[in-house]
């Protein structure tokens, strides 16, 4: 029997959350230094920060279940393929976004269960804002001690469409260009998702690259506000761990799933 869950666990995985997220403004209210990964991508001393908290505290909460972590993410698909159960992490999504100080940047956990999210915590820490959804239990925007259940919305006359802060391609442009007329607003990290969630923003789509553990959580929080992620260019469900690499195709966030946007995408291409 897999883990259920449950309020009481969405409870803990998000004060676990605001836990990495003090470790992740302790340094960001100091002079940090920013070394590289292997790929080029700047690695700052508050990803491990997270990433220690966070790990630690997973593996307390629930031993026995994985833990995948973009900062420990070396576990081989032979044995990854095994796994019902396991929590996927972002321990610190936007780190453009952290090094430019713009605030838009997140703390993302999540619990995937035959593929797909179904328990995600999205937490901004110096927005002090979470998103967070379970299956059975909808989504929530809690700002500071303010809780609020979020729905996405009917779609509008004039769409709202997020693009990516700091990842815009050739792309994406195509596919906006074959899109109604719409307005578009930039954010960064997994806020994306949540303006969708929260029914601020109508269509998020994303060409360009990102890994499993930037989506899981935002996906979760979208699916559970009545929303739908669907992969580019088949339309099916994004899901997780089903191949060796942990990249994730294009894909699209869609608040409205009656609006028709399964017909404007397919005739876009």
């Amino acid at each position: 029997m897999g883990l259920h869950p449950d309020s009481s666990l969405l409870d803990e995985v998000i004060a676990l959350a605001r836990a990495a997220g003090e470790r992740i403004l302790d340094i960001y209210a100091s002079d940090f230094t920013v070394s590289h990964k292997d790929d080029a991508s700047p690695l700052t001393q508050a990803d491990l920060a997270s990433h220690r908290t966070l790990s630690a505290g997973l593996a307390k909460l629930t031993p026995g279940i994985p833990v995948l972590s973009e900062e420990g993410a070396d576990t081989p698909f032979e044995t990854r393929q095994r796994w019902r159960q396991y929590w996927l992490i972002d321990p610190l999504d936007g780190t453009k976004e952290f090094i430019q100080r713009n605030g838009e940047f997140t703390v993302n956990v999540a619990l995937i269960e035959n593929h797909t999210p179904v328990l995600g915590v999205v937490y901004a820490p110096v927005l002090n804002t979470v998103f967070a959804g379970a299956r059975e239990l909808g989504a929530v925007r809690i700002l500071g001690t303010t809780r609020e259940a979020v729905r996405t919305r009917a779609c509008a006359d004039r769409p709202v469409f997020v693009v990516s802060r700091s990842h815009k391609d050739a792309a994406l442009d195509a596919l906006l260009a074959k899109l109604p007329d719409h307005a578009a607003v930039s954010k960064g990290s997994s806020l994306k998702f949540c303006l969708v969630a929260s029914g601020e923003a109508d269509l998020y789509p994303r060409t360009g690259p990102t890994s499993e553990w930037d989506t899981a959580a935002g996906q979760c929080v979208v699916e559970c506000a009545g929303g739908e992620v669907l992969r580019l260019p088949d339309l099916a469900p994004l899901r997780y761990n089903q191949k060796d690499s942990l990249l994730n195709p294009g894909f699209v966030v869609i608040g409205d799933p009656h609006a028709g946007w399964r017909e404007r995408l397919r005739a876009a291409g």
